[in-house]
């Protein structure tokens, strides 16, 4: 009997991070080496892989057996001469970051939390802002296949743009190779600006600053500009840090969003005391990318939802986004920030950024029990497919197939590429079934 066969459990209930989503299982298979892995995809007929569980879309459960490679998280390699960190899939981003700075490295764009799993943020595309989707770093991919076999993709293969953005339906990732970079420093301001003063202003910060991020906040008429510039150790500046109480943000925020299910119109009032209160104090600060600007813990549960738009149609679509959120015949009112990051073009098939420049913008419901009362998700998504947008695959939307396939201009060839891999649907769920299958 194998290893993997030994750690299966029977008859149980998977549980999303936020607690939204849940799916009986009867196998939970816990595998913590290649060999495992290899065992439990081999062995099984229908089957999805989680690690940390952060995702607000369906997509790591809902099969009779249930891989977690939480535990399968080693550091396999360190290459000093190419600047290659090479680590298993169940890995933190924390874990993988802390090692590769511990080089003098990084990773230069990153997600802005860092409980993810690597495995889990390179399928889903994950992404920060004035780079590339994290996937884009990956040099290698080692992957078990359907068959339970080992095949490695690297730039020269020409499956390597649909293999970056996978969601876990053409393999599953085994061993991830980085591709870093020399470390930087980073010098952040933080300051409040008005919505008309930003969004003019936007060309001239992506042209000038190396790190670039807006907090927007609906209904007060005001983002929160995060701006960084790379500079060298002997750079000086005098620091300027936020109250002490701006740690409690999220605290506050759940109290104000607590029953806004009921009164959404309450919801523009909290967010103009939130603004008071949070997003007010100027501040300065400098360190590492990751240092200075990823979220070292999630303190409260929400739901989530983000979606994506070509940079060039940006400007109006924020028009009409804020004059639908401003519009009290509906009860779409966003819980803030919304936050707005930017994406370099990649050639990757089911990336946000295929083939142009995009900005990302996030939707968060602080009450995550009521998220199906939350009307601002379907409103925003609304406008987003006007013009052409792409919802985040880990987070919630409602578009579908004949969405998508308009969309990404490789759609079909990503599902004859499926087909072929995984010629018996072995990672397909039901709800990856419904957006991948016509």
């Amino acid at each position: 009997m194998s290893k993997s066969t030994k750690n299966a459990q029977t008859t149980n209930t998977w549980i999303s991070w936020n607690k939204n989503i849940k799916h009986t299982y009867k196998n939970l298979i816990k595998v913590s080496n290649e060999e495992e892995m290899m065992d439990a995809v081999a062995n099984n007929v229908s089957l999805r892989v989680f690690g940390n569980r952060f995702s607000s879309a369906d997509i790591h459960a809902g099969t009779p057996t249930l891989i977690d490679v939480s535990n399968y998280d080693k550091i396999v390699n360190i290459n000093k001469e190419t600047k290659e960190v090479t680590v298993q899939a169940g890995a933190s981003l924390e874990k993988v970051i802390n090692t590769v700075q511990a080089c003098g490295w990084c990773i230069p764009c990153l997600p802005d939390i860092n409980k993810i799993t690597i495995g889990g943020a390179l399928a889903t595309a994950t992404h920060g802002t004035n780079g590339f989707i994290l996937s884009k770093y990956v040099s290698k991919f080692r992957m078990v296949m359907a068959d339970g076999s080992i095949k490695e993709f690297t730039e020269q293969d020409p499956e390597i743009d649909a293999i970056r953005v996978s969601l876990g339906l053409l393999g599953v990732y085994s061993e991830i190779t980085f591709k870093c970079e020399d470390n930087y420093r980073l010098h952040i301001k933080e300051a409040p600006m008005k919505d008309a003063d930003w969004t003019a202003k936007l060309d001239g910060f992506l042209q000038t600053y190396d790190f670039v991020r807006i907090l927007w906040l609906p209904h007060t008429n005001h983002g929160y500009v995060i701006l960084g510039t790379k500079v060298d150790k002997e750079f000086t500046f005098k620091e300027k840090s936020a109250p002490k109480y701006y740690k409690n943000r999220r605290k506050v925020s759940q109290k104000l969003y607590k029953y806004t299910h009921k009164y959404p119109s309450f919801t523009s009032i909290a967010n103009k005391i939130l603004y008071f209160l949070f997003f007010t104090a100027k501040q300065e600060h400098a360190g590492s990318l990751y240092d200075a600007t990823v979220t070292k813990k999630r303190g409260a549960t929400m739901e989530l939802a983000e979606w994506t738009v070509a940079y060039s149609k940006f400007q109006d679509l924020f028009k009409d986004l804020k004059a639908m959120l401003e519009d009290k015949t509906n009860k779409a009112y966003v819980h803030v920030p919304m936050d707005v990051r930017f994406l370099k073009k990649d050639n990757a098939w089911l990336s946000y950024a295929a083939d142009e420049d995009v900005v990302t913008v996030g939707c968060v419901c602080r009450n995550s029990p009521k998220a199906d009362d939350y009307e601002a998700f379907e409103k925003v998504e609304e406008v987003f497919l006007k013009y052409g947008g792409k919802p985040h695959w880990a987070k919630r939307f409602k578009a579908t197939y004949s969405d998508f396939e308009k969309l990404y201009t490789k759609w079909n060839d990503f599902g004859t590429l499926r087909s072929k891999l995984d010629p018996t649907n072995k990672f397909l769920n039901g709800y990856l079934t419904k957006l991948f299958v016509k």
